[in-house]
């Protein structure tokens, strides 16, 4: 993950203190991308970069700049299928990087705000035309990368990858929306993505085991686009087993070849986190073992764990209990992986969002409803699990990457017959996925029922934090609540020990 700030106005002229502020700012998000730091300034504008290098290691620095200089961008992000755009004749740009990310630029110029249709990716950029003193921003369908945004008093607008860059800076701070794309020209940001599974009425009436399965080798398949070392990430569980087995499926060809030269780094690490003796380690191991992985158990203890808490609600920029007990292990695992050497992993999210795999989705009384919950919960992932995924991350530079939120994977997932999803006694969560990869993973994993994260790394954890929060926060500091909190209130204690 990268880091990226931008601020503008263009009703005043930046001075000098207005660049020192960028910096102070940038310098806050240098944790997502700590291999270089770029800065574009001019009277009106000020994009900013800290860089995680992943693709294009050597000419890839952002900002990035078209071939006429008169366009300068700053990205967050992956396009997966920069390639293809690049082999298009009809473009008709002079590429100065090899960077995934400069494909943005001609396809802005030529189709404008239409082509964030067109590209398969996370991201969200900052586009800044010199010559029309004017700004573009988007950001990906699904929220995997974050996004903020906020206004000063003199009406500058400013755009972070994390709100602690704006705080102190802006009177006003909001979350940029998913699948949304805002220019100079617009009070508030515009929908581009919209899809039509994402009403009852547009789901297909059929199922395809096998369309599903080939949607998502290759999502994963585009994914492993990478100039360095990369991972997966392997708690046992269903979701995160089916993409390892996938990704070693084609781990030992080197994708940007088309699979014609072997891989730079053809041995898979795989990544658990837990307490000693967790239901997930034990899980994990056994999913390796048969996928022939190089294991690393990363084991944590309780006050580890507690003494990082403030650190992780730091970057987290959330105090939403369940996200918190679920991103201090990983925020733990991330730093270990990071002292590997690996920059990128990939993770199994979104596929319970998609697939109703909470077991909640027992009591959906009608496919409609089962489906309808299914397109709420995707809608709120950018504030819970790519949130969680993401930040814990980054915070050591770390990149995460999402197949199951591919947005070519969802348009097959979510217009599968919602009958087929629904939990019954024939049926176990996630049976059509699980049926799609059948012969992937050994019976006992592919057909093992769903552990929550915070509870598979080990059912201590949460049984230690409910006690330690009963003795830091009061039954008269809660029932006082409204009067420190009035706006958000937290509505237990250990919502209003995280805030």
């Amino acid at each position: 993950m990268c880091g990226i700030i931008a601020i503008y106005n263009n009703q005043i002229k930046f001075d000098k203190d207005m660049r020192a502020k960028s910096l102070s700012m940038s310098k806050k998000v240098r944790h997502r991308g700590p291999d270089w730091s770029g800065i574009y300034t001019s009277d009106n504008a000020i994009l900013a970069h800290e860089r995680l290098s992943i693709v294009d290691i050597k000419s890839g620095k952002q900002p990035l700049f078209s071939s006429d200089k008169k366009i300068v961008l700053t990205v967050n992000g992956e396009i997966y299928n920069h390639q293809y755009f690049r082999d298009l004749n009809e473009l008709d740009y002079d590429f100065q990087t090899n960077s995934d990310c400069e494909v943005i630029i001609p396809l802005f110029d030529k189709y404008g705000p239409d082509m964030l249709n067109m590209i398969n990716g996370i991201f969200a950029f900052v586009l800044y035309d010199k010559t029309s003193n004017s700004y573009f921003v988007a950001r990906d369908p699904i929220g995997v990368i974050p996004l903020y945004m906020g206004k000063d008093e003199n009406g500058t607008i400013y755009f972070s990858s994390e709100m602690k860059c704006l705080v102190g800076n802006c009177i006003e701070i909001k979350e940029f929306p998913p699948g949304h794309y805002m220019t100079n020209k617009d009070k508030i940001p515009k929908k581009y993505y919209s899809k039509n599974w994402m009403k009852f009425d547009g789901v297909k009436n059929y199922s395809s085991t096998k369309e599903l399965r080939e949607s998502l080798e290759d999502a994963v398949k585009r994914q492993l686009m990478s100039d360095v070392p990369f991972g997966v990430l392997l708690s046992g569980g269903l979701d995160s087993s089916i993409i390892s087995s996938i990704v070693k499926k084609f781990s030992k060809k080197r994708i940007e070849s088309e699979s014609k030269i072997d891989a730079w780094w053809p041995q898979i690490h795989s990544f658990a986190v837990g307490l000693k003796g967790s239901p997930d380690l034990e899980a994990s191991k056994k999913v390796s073992k048969n996928l022939g992985t190089i294991h690393h158990e990363i084991h944590f203890t309780i006050q580890e764990a507690l003494d990082a808490l403030e650190d992780v609600i730091y970057y987290l920029e959330t105090y939403d209990v369940t996200t918190v007990r679920a991103s201090t292990p990983m925020y733990l695992m991330a730093r270990y992986i990071k002292s590997m050497g690996i920059k990128m992993v990939l993770s199994g999210e979104g596929a319970d969002e998609i697939f109703g795999g909470y077991l909640y989705f027992h009591k959906a009384p009608s496919a409609k409803e089962f489906h309808d919950e299914t397109v709420r919960k995707l809608n709120k992932l950018h504030q819970y699990d790519c949130l969680r995924a993401n930040k814990s991350l980054a915070a050591w530079g770390i990149e995460g990457r999402v197949p199951f939120l591919d947005k070519e994977f969802i348009d097959v997932a979510m217009t599968i017959n919602p009958k087929d999803k629904m939990i019954s006694a024939e049926r176990i969560e996630k049976w059509v996925v699980r049926k799609a990869f059948e012969n992937y993973l050994p019976k006992e994993v592919l057909w093992r029922q769903k552990e929550q994260f915070s509870d598979g790394v080990g059912y201590n954890w949460i049984d230690t934090l409910k006690n330690k929060v009963n003795l830091e926060i009061s039954d008269e500091m809660m029932n006082q609540a409204k009067v420190r909190f009035p706006i958000q209130t937290p509505q237990n204690k250990e919502e209003y020990y995280y805030r």
